[in-house]
């Protein structure tokens, strides 16, 4: 694919994802788009982006996660030389992943990291 094909293509996906009005969405839209595995590495990347932003060492983030060491770098590799999305977004989110919420619980209070 040509890059302004891709780029037309990546574009369209973020607007989709943007379109998206509320969790149930946006779980069955991903369910929909990615394989099993392939949202389970996205949600890892993510979670790991987390611990180590919350400068968790790595033995305990593969503990956790089962992520291996070349992903945690990878994530390591995005957050330091990265476009600092991670900066924008983890302030947005509840500071606990780890915990289940529901869409009520996660009001402007939680998008503003409290």
């Amino acid at each position: 694919m040509n890059n302004s094909i891709q780029k037309l293509s990546n574009d369209y996906l973020f607007r989709a994802v943007l379109s998206l009005k509320n969790m149930d969405e946006c779980r069955d839209f991903f369910e929909d788009l990615c394989t099993a595995q392939e949202l389970k590495a996205i949600s890892q990347r993510i979670i790991v982006a987390k611990m180590l932003s919350d400068k968790r060492v790595y033995s305990d983030i593969v503990k956790e996660t089962s992520a291996s060491t070349a992903t945690i770098s990878r994530v390591n590799r995005s957050l330091v030389y990265g476009n600092d999305s991670f900066r924008t977004v983890f302030p947005r989110l509840p500071r606990r992943w780890d915990v289940e919420m529901s869409e009520t619980e996660f009001d402007d209070e939680d998008i503003q990291g409290e």
